[in-house]
């Protein structure tokens, strides 16, 4: 059996959701599958990134991270995403990378692939839910395979969130709550993927 390919494609302004998508990307890996990590363009304004000394950082930071085009979600056989909360919905960084993906669509390219998302925003309230059940509309359009943490480890029962890993960033970086949860997210996403492959191919 072919290990699973799971591409984490993500949008993080100051690092948040950068960092969750780093321990996705260690939980993938320790399951066994092959991983590229992909940040999705800068479509902001260089005034605006400038005007937070922290988001001119981050950029500068991630900059060899190499960004997403349609040949991650192409080779990918699982896609998790990765968002910061904007008033309830991902990111329109995250988003205008997604409206590109109208031909792939077209030619069923994105169908019968596992989906999953993390988000992050500043305070407990801030729309974390909303914005992962926005980008399941997505995956349901695409014809993808859903697969959320849900209740399935007891880390997530501390996380407290079935619908994908999330963190506050108001509480500071994320803690180990927070990046177990995102490493037990992606193991799953693996785990099923795997699955889903043996059937196909049995």
């Amino acid at each position: 059996m072919e290990p699973v390919n799971v591409a984490i494609i993500y949008y993080s302004s100051t690092g948040t959701v950068h960092t969750l998508a780093q321990a996705a990307v260690e939980g993938a890996e320790k399951a066994g599958a092959h991983v590229r990590l992909r940040k999705v363009a800068e479509t902001a304004p260089p005034e605006a990134v400038n005007a937070r000394p922290e988001w001119a950082q981050h950029l500068a930071d991630t900059a060899e991270v190499a960004e997403a085009g349609h040949d991650d979600l192409e080779w990918a056989d699982a896609v998790l995403f990765g968002t910061p909360t904007r008033f309830g919905n991902p990111a329109g960084q995250l988003r205008a990378f997604i409206d590109t993906t109208g031909p792939l669509w077209f030619q069923g390219k994105l169908a019968d692939k596992v989906y999953s998302a993390f988000t992050a925003s500043n305070t407990a309230h801030g729309g974390q839910e909303s914005t992962l059940l926005a980008l399941a509309n997505t995956f349901f359009h695409w014809g993808g395979i859903i697969v959320p943490p849900g209740y399935t480890d007891p880390i997530q029962l501390r996380s407290g969130n079935p619908y994908g890993t999330s963190h506050v960033t108001a509480d500071g970086p994320p803690g180990d709550v927070a990046l177990q949860a995102a490493r037990h997210q992606a193991r799953r996403v693996v785990d099923t993927t795997a699955s889903l492959k043996a059937a196909r191919t049995a």
